[in-house]
């Protein structure tokens, strides 16, 4: 599903120029729950980031349901996020002046699929799987900060994506809620078959990933791997792309 090829990230130039990712090569399969982790400064965010297509590499290749997205346009990387991908971060980003329902269907309003004039039902149906039915008209402010972050992961959902791209999605969380959401993502996984790729620096957070890949100074260090995934998807879970 994602293939990355001698990716190197370099900001600046000359004696200030700071090389945040040397030579990264790595992959990850159809239903996998990956997590990416190390220390501060090691690489997570800006790895993630490129995968997400929300920055571009100095260099390498990264390839998704076997397209060269470095070759898409500006306006070609805008639709395959849209259509393709799903991003979770710390803040929970809601629009305050918007309803839960009206901040999860936000997305779908560009697209024009078949099921585009079903999106609120789409929402709904999103906000059932993240457990807050009983929430869709309240506002943001109603809402403790485990609850909204369930809303930006049911938003992230709702356009159907192969990729789910989750930063520090807990950090914010207390212990009770951040468990919360881990158990969500674990289930989206499992029983949806959900790709999800997550950068964590929660130790304890191993439990419910797939494979952790261990970065250090911009290079992977090295793999945990905690289930065969490929022969996962060989059993035909996952997304069709």
């Amino acid at each position: 599903m994602i293939k990355v090829k001698d990716i190197h990230k370099i900001y600046g130039k000359g004696s200030t120029a700071v090389r945040a990712l040397k030579a990264i090569n790595m992959q990850v399969e159809r239903s996998e729950f990956v997590a990416i982790m190390g220390r501060s400064g090691s690489g997570k965010s800006t790895l993630l980031h490129l995968l997400g297509l929300l920055d571009k590499p100095t260099s390498g290749g990264i390839y998704i349901d076997s397209v060269d997205v470095l070759k898409l346009s500006e306006g070609e990387r805008a639709r395959f996020r849209l259509e393709k991908l799903g991003y979770i971060f710390q803040e929970y980003s809601l629009l305050g002046e918007l309803t839960v329902v009206e901040n999860v269907y936000l997305p779908a309003l560009p697209l024009s699929w078949p099921w585009r004039n079903s999106y609120k039902k789409r929402a709904v149906e999103m906000l059932e799987i993240v457990g807050l039915e009983e929430r869709l008209k309240h506002y943001p402010n109603e809402l403790s900060g485990g609850e909204q972050q369930r809303v930006a992961i049911a938003r992230a959902l709702i356009n159907r994506p192969s990729i789910l791209f989750a930063d520090e999605p807990t950090a914010n969380l207390d212990a009770t809620s951040a468990e919360v959401v881990l158990q969500l993502f674990r289930r989206l996984n499992k029983d949806l078959g959900q790709t999800i790729v997550m950068v964590t620096h929660e130790p304890e957070d191993e439990k419910y990933v797939d494979r952790i890949i261990w970065l250090k100074d911009g290079l992977v260090e090295k793999e945990n791997v905690f289930c065969d995934v490929k022969a996962m998807s060989a059993r035909g879970l996952g997304h069709d792309s």
